[in-house]
């Protein structure tokens, strides 16, 4: 940020300030005329960033003193918004259907905030808080995907995204590449929108082909969430610049580890290997464990175009049939890559542990290690179950013995065991589903996952001790209102629950949950009423690992957080707390893009799968948890698809539902049969709708009288 930026905010913030255009303006910061179309470059900076606003009679003020408030709203199916302030100290802001104005789904906005008076002599009662949207600062998207559609007299597109509820006017296509036929999947760059009361207008700007066309669904990711295909020219000309071997040269001032037993565990299809580590015994019963990163920050330099490239992308994403590096490969792959048998360089956080685990010492620095084996998770597992066979699969026994101990400490001190089986899609040659794998979090990952926690958390105490600014990894508190929600859900299934503000309560319950049946249906609802973790200059905390200090900082092949942390840390270049929330707040954003790329590419091939499936006649049944109940259906959870969905009740044929809101549960008029949270049940595709993105389930038959365990 400029200095001008600077001088202009602490203007705006002044006790006495009085809102003022831009000529009196330039008169208090005491700049001669000349200088005005500065002042205004400068104004407009920053009310595009969301920091200044322009109030009427273009006189400038700070957001919040005209209870204006900046952020990124998300919208959901039903089109209601949610406001992730900017200013981290605020908490979310609900914002009703009706409030949304054009906003779409990541859009930077201006909200004002509801402010309602309190009649003397009463005290106002917490509540979250609502607004309406003013102000479009920036829209996330220019362009969208979509399907071709022929109205009575226009042309117009059907989003893909259905949190985007209003089709899109098109004109017939020219110079696009190909012709567009109904039904095609096209890429629209939308027009100006300044009224809901009337539909978004745009230009068809490339045809991407027919839904069932090979490549065309990926495709349709890749463009709805603008992820680039390609790095450009000057781009890996500079990562190929460095060669494909550490120089002589790079290794002053490094501490060598070589002849350490240093080990590589990774999915069995990874190629970027951003983490290693080694164990031995120290004296006095303790331990000594390195947790080497791969030291990105050596070879991505701020300026260069390699970071301007990087944190233009903010971390890696990976589609279900390819990865969308944030680095060229010449480096995630292979230079910073910390393969086995080849010389790499590093920053390391080294420990002193006891032997219950518990950090005695620290310390970070940078090294060359020289790795002695890469293990997959399924690798290290076996080497687990049995005993070892040389020194380095002692190591790793030592190592899992030392990791658990870490981990039971880490679920005593409060962090919640939130943990929830996952799959992996394996496609075939011709992108279709070949199969879904469970990813169990066995030992092998909980091993990497304590070290790595380890050393996050060591490096933002590190940050914080030396009033070093930076960017830490932050997962707020819960609102008390989504709390106390789920606490009268729980309390609905009979089960204890105390005030969930308190950390020990939250606690105790978890452990009911893992106790009863019911237990996996109420974490998914719990999982919902926690916050979103995020990326912020100020440390705030981790509520879901109960650490008071925390940061990213063992992923820079992926993560553009941990690169820059690394920076932090090892630099004597000090980034400016402006320049670092700029950049907590857009690689904030660039994450939350790729884990809905993520998910519509699992989706997308997901949802053909099952429409094969559906086709076929008879698809198979799957067992489906009960995890929500409405009037209209309830809804399942499938693990053996990673995916959940409605069962509507209209598809259940042979008996009429009616929900029961006092005993929580759905009862059958004729059948008289019950169904609650909790209960699991045979399921079967019933219905996949591409366009909503939905799938609904049926009963497959009936389900067993075994009832769920009550408490």
């Amino acid at each position: 940020m400029s200095d001008l930026s600077e001088a202009v905010e602490r203007l705006l913030q002044r006790r006495n300030y009085v809102p003022s255009r831009l000529p009196h303006l330039l008169h208090q910061l005491r700049l001669p005329a000349h200088r005005g179309q500065e002042l205004e470059s400068v104004l407009q900076s920053l009310e595009r960033s969301g920091r200044v606003t322009r109030i009427k009679g273009d006189r400038y003020v700070i957001p919040q003193q005209a209870d204006l408030i900046p952020g990124r709203i998300r919208i959901n199916r039903q089109g209601k918004g949610f406001l992730d302030p900017d200013d981290p100290s605020l908490p979310e802001m609900v914002i009703p259907e009706s409030a949304t104005g054009t906003a779409m789904h990541e859009d930077h906005v201006l909200v004002r905030r509801d402010v309602r008076p309190v009649p003397h002599g009463k005290r106002a009662t917490p509540s979250t808080p609502t607004g309406t949207v003013v102000r479009i600062i920036q829209r996330r998207r220019s362009t969208l995907v979509g399907t071709l559609q022929q109205g009575r007299r226009f042309l117009f597109v059907i989003p893909d995204d259905p949190r985007i509820p209003h089709d899109v006017y098109v004109a017939t296509p020219r110079d696009v590449g190909r012709p567009a036929r109904i039904g095609d999947k096209v890429v629209v760059e939308l027009g100006d929108w300044n009224s809901r009361n009337v539909s978004p207008e745009g230009e068809i700007i490339e045809v991407l082909g027919t839904p069932d066309e090979e490549g065309v669904d990926m495709l349709s990711v890749l463009r709805q969430y603008s992820l680039p295909l390609h790095f450009p020219k000057h781009v890996l000309h500079e990562a190929r610049s460095f060669g494909t071997s550490i120089k002589p040269e790079d290794l002053r001032g490094r501490v060598d580890c070589r002849k350490d037993h240093v080990i590589t565990i990774d999915p069995d299809d990874a190629k970027d290997f951003d983490d290693a580590i080694s164990i031995e015994r120290a004296p006095d019963n303790c331990w000594r464990l390195w947790v080497h990163i791969a030291d990105v920050s050596h070879y991505v330099k701020p300026g260069t175009t390699l970071d301007e490239e990087a944190r233009k992308r903010g971390n890696s994403t990976y589609l279900v049939d390819r990865v969308i590096p944030m680095l060229p490969e010449a480096l995630s792959n292979e230079l910073c890559s910390l393969k086995p048998d080849v010389d790499r360089l590093t920053k390391c956080v080294e420990f002193v542990l006891s032997d219950n685990g518990a950090v005695l010492k620290t310390d970070a620095y940078s090294a060359v290690i020289r790795s002695k084996r890469r293990f997959s998770y399924q690798e290290a597992f076996a080497i687990l179950q049995r005993q070892p066979g040389d020194a380095i699969e002692t190591m790793l026994h030592a190592a899992n013995r030392i990791a658990q101990r870490i981990r039971k400490a880490r679920f005593r001190a409060g962090s919640l065991d939130l943990d929830f089986p996952e799959t992996k899609i394996r496609l075939d040659e011709q992108g279709r589903v070949q199969r879904i794998e469970k990813v169990a979090n066995d030992i092998s990952h909980q091993l990497i996952e304590e070290f790595m926690l380890l050393a996050n958390e060591a490096v933002a105490s590190r940050l914080m001790d030396r009033r070093i600014p930076g960017i830490y990894r932050i997962h707020e508190q819960p609102g008390e209102d989504r709390l106390a929600e789920f606490r009268e859900e729980v309390l609905s299934h009979n089960i204890p629950c105390g005030d969930l503000r308190k950390r020990t309560e939250v606690q105790r319950l978890m452990q009911r949950l893992n106790d009863s049946t019911l237990g996996p249906a109420l974490k998914i609802g719990f999982l919902k009423s926690l916050m979103r973790a995020r990326y912020a200059a100020e440390s705030l905390g981790h509520y879901g690992l109960a650490k008071a200090r925390y940061t990213h900082f063992t992923s820079p092949i992926r993560r553009y957080a941990d690169l820059v942390v690394h920076r932090c840390l090892f630099s004597n270049h000090r980034s400016s707390i402006n320049t670092l929330r700029d950049t907590a707040r857009h690689i904030s954003d660039t994450e939350r893009n790729s884990d809905d790329a993520e998910r519509d590419s699992r989706d997308t091939k997901m949802f053909a799968f099952l429409k094969a499936q559906l086709a076929s006649g008879s698809p198979p049944v799957y067992g489906g948890l009960v995890t929500e109940l409405r009037n209209f259906g309830f809804f399942v959870d499938v693990p053996e698809l990673g995916m959940s969905g409605l069962v509507p009740l209209s598809m259940v044929e042979d008996d009429f539902f009616v929900l029961d809101p006092e005993r929580n549960h759905l009862v059958g008029r004729r059948s008289r049969r019950l169904i609650r949270v909790g209960d699991r049940l045979p399921v079967q595709i019933g219905r996949v709708d591409t366009h909503k993105r939905q799938v609904d389930f049926k009963l497959a038959s009936q389900p067993t009288k075994t009832r769920s365990k009550r408490h």
